[in-house]
């Protein structure tokens, strides 16, 4: 989803050409598949930091989140996994601070599923601190202790961590993904002029990753 379509919730548009395509002719096509950030970024030592910037609110961070949680679960040792979530807009800054929030606590992993399917199955916007404690209550999640880590300094440290990062990548729509502090592609960049499946744009994406990282390999 682009930043610009946050308030309408429209589709993200295919912005690159077709993965079979793009590997049949050496590889994807740098400034369509993908995008090289003018300024590189630190990674953590010894790993090739991989991250997705996603929106719980994001529908198409819905559709691409079992495609991206299988492949991150075979990476190989060098390859560091982590999600971020923007902050576009005021209410999304809302659902920033629940991620980090429930990351403190242990709990973001085990509680996603059931977020993205209230919001995007059973119409919950979720977008202030008292219905996210209620509605994490049922998952097990203190609602206390949210709500001190929901307020907490090291909670919004983290979020402006997030933004900063957001920033360095030119983050504007997501799910994006980042790849060794290098390149940034998206399920967006999948398939320009083309409307393929959700699904298939994001399997080209994460082929792409995969090629990005092995380019990230060869420079270490």
């Amino acid at each position: 989803m682009k930043r610009r379509d946050f308030s309408t919730l429209l589709a993200i548009t295919p912005l690159a050409g077709a993965a079979g395509t793009a590997f049949a002719q050496g590889g994807p096509i740098e400034g369509r598949q993908y995008k090289v950030l003018q300024q590189p970024l630190a990674s953590p030592p010894g790993k090739i930091e991989v991250v997705e910037f996603f929106w719980y609110g994001c529908p198409h961070c819905y559709a691409f989140e079992s495609a991206i949680e299988a492949w991150a679960k075979q990476l190989p040792a060098d390859v560091a996994f982590r999600k971020v979530h923007v902050a576009f807009r005021a209410n999304v800054k809302i659902h920033q601070r629940m991620f980090y929030a429930l990351e403190a606590l242990g709990k973001e992993a085990a509680a996603r599923p059931a977020i993205f399917k209230a919001m995007h199955e059973q119409g919950m916007a979720l977008d202030d601190a008292k219905s996210q404690a209620k509605f994490l209550s049922a998952l097990g999640v203190d609602p206390t202790k949210y709500q001190d880590a929901y307020n907490s300094f090291g909670v919004q440290t983290k979020c402006t961590q997030a933004e900063k990062l957001s920033e360095a990548y030119s983050i504007d729509g997501v799910p994006s993904i980042g790849i060794g502090g290098r390149f940034l592609t998206s399920p967006g960049l999948a398939g320009v002029g083309q409307q393929l499946p959700e699904h298939e744009l994001g399997q080209r994406a994460l082929q792409y990753t995969d090629f990005l990282i092995q380019r990230v390999r060869r420079r270490a």
